[in-house]
């Protein structure tokens, strides 16, 4: 017998990264389904585009001489090229609708769905590794499109039963944001007032967890936080702190009159009037579609992240709030969000190409559901296994098998070498609702033994007695063989 070897690596998984059980992995599949009928009722087609993408495809998160992989995990190809795991869906749409351009019909609308990854730190929560569900609308300026991605943003939170109330889609504009900073002497177009512009956005999107004063804090001098902790401020005059107070707080304010609170901020900007006419444009078009404010409404906080945002940017927030398993309260807060990014596939051509989007965090909507109970109810059970009685009729119990799977019905046969006891231990521990049980008294009778596995757990705990287990011989029976699939589909209907 061979010696193993003594350097045995050690089972683990690697940081960031997590192993996903099979209740879950049904639950998001079922998930996606409803979500993809969504995005297809509003006519969006699917795309598939490769997890790797050359390196300098994915724009700001290209790597430098010293650390290839900040922000992203790459590696270098056999011809000395930076390939990348791709850090999102919308780098590669871009790369597509560029190598396509000129035989995709104007505007191209696509919708995506898979893993992507990041090499961020982790934390509790946030993976390296997660799904994300996008739809893009490439080649229209129109604002309509941005309309659009807000109601079929909210169209989809409900068919997956997130009820009104629950929710909101939170609308801002990045050319709002520019004006109201060029209002305070900071210019979003100057690299010296990068770093600057930077510090506003991230302590404006911090607005719901800080409050005001906080906010206000990282505007000015900076903020020390409980831990003793110091986060540097923007360094802004307390004019110029009062303004940017005054343009987070005004969608506070009911309906058109926020906006109209901010329009006298940007008033002396281009930028600025130009984001607010479109921000007034989307409400018109999402209240004709009959999404009211308390679906649809614009929200002076968000920001986000990424650099490639030129227009109306959005969030999908859920705002109801549950009790995790300890008592303590959870929100999930945003499970999506997007905007508009006009200038990303001229990167590839040079050509100004408008596009609009928006993406869904899979993982963290699907346990949003979980709290919610509105995960749709998966089948619970394993497969019906069929127990060797005897290794020497295997093509007869293989044939058992296939039939119930011919039927429809989830079925294997034992595949192990163990006997009668450990069998049905594996039936238990792959979750069976029943057993086929064949010995060679059953099979000169031409019938089969069904056990109940689902029923025989039930009478086990009223059972104490074992001479009255052995005379209820609870849960199981016999029938002829031809009869086997109409009585196991009546035990699964018995148990739903």
């Amino acid at each position: 017998m061979a010696k193993l070897p003594s350097n045995r690596p050690e089972a683990r998984t690697p940081r960031g990264f997590r192993d996903i059980d099979p209740a879950e992995i049904r639950a998001e599949t079922r998930m996606l389904g409803t979500i993809r009928e969504v995005y297809e009722s509003y006519g969006f087609e699917p795309l598939e585009t490769p997890a790797i993408e050359y390196t300098d495809a994915l724009g700001k998160f290209l790597p430098d001489q010293d650390r290839p992989n900040e922000g992203v995990f790459s590696f270098q190809d056999d011809d000395e090229q930076w390939l990348s795991l791709r850090y999102d869906l919308t780098a590669p749409l871009a790369r597509y609708v560029a190598q396509n351009f000129d035989k995709l019909p104007k505007p191209f609308r696509r919708y995506a769905t898979g893993p992507v990854w990041r090499n961020e730190k982790p934390g509790p929560g946030r993976f390296r590794q997660f799904t994300q569900f996008d739809a893009d609308t490439v080649g229209t300026e129109s604002v309509a499109a941005d309309a659009e991605i807000c109601m079929l943003a909210a169209d989809t939170m409900e068919r997956l039963g997130i009820a009104r109330g629950q929710y909101k889609i939170k609308v801002n504009n990045r050319k709002l944001l520019d004006g109201v900073l060029l209002a305070i002497g900071v210019d979003p177009a100057a690299d010296a007032d990068a770093k600057k512009r930077l510090t506003v956005l991230r302590a404006v999107d911090k607005l719901d967890r800080l409050g005001t004063e906080g906010v206000s804090r990282l505007l000015g001098t900076g903020r020390k936080d409980e831990s003793g902790d110091f986060t540097a401020g923007a360094g802004l005059a307390p004019d110029a702190i009062e303004t940017m107070l005054k343009f987070v707080g005004a969608s506070a304010v009911d309906g058109a009159r926020a906006l109209d609170l901010i329009e006298p901020l940007v008033s002396g900007s281009e930028t600025g009037r130009a984001g607010l006419a479109e921000l007034r444009q989307i409400a018109e078009l999402v209240a004709s579609g009959g999404y009211d404010r308390d679906r649809i409404a614009f929200d002076s906080t968000v920001v986000r992240g990424l650099e490639y945002y030129t227009g109306p940017v959005f969030e999908a927030e859920l705002t109801f709030e549950v009790k995790d398993e300890d008592g303590n309260i959870v929100r999930f807060g945003s499970v999506g969000g997007g905007g508009r990014y006009d200038d990303l596939v001229a990167r590839f051509t040079g050509q100004r190409v408008p596009a609009t989007g928006f993406s869904i965090g899979v993982s963290r909507l699907a346990a949003a559901l979980r709290y919610l109970d509105k995960s749709e109810k998966v089948q619970a059970h394993g497969p019906v296994v069929v127990l060797v009685m005897d290794k020497g009729e295997l093509p007869r119990y293989q044939r058992l098998a296939q039939t119930l799977r011919q039927a429809g019905i989830r079925a294997e046969m034992y595949l192990g070498t163990s006997g009668m006891k450990p069998q049905m231990k594996y039936a238990d521990k792959r979750g069976a609702p029943c057993v086929i049980i064949q010995g060679s008294q059953e099979r000169e009778k031409g019938e089969v033994q069904i056990k109940d596995l689902i029923d025989g757990a039930k009478a086990a705990q009223s059972i104490t007695d074992n001479k009255e287990w052995k005379a209820a011989r609870p849960a199981q029976f016999s029938v002829p063989e031809a009869e086997m699939v109409a009585a196991v589909k009546g035990v699964l209907a018995r148990h739903g």
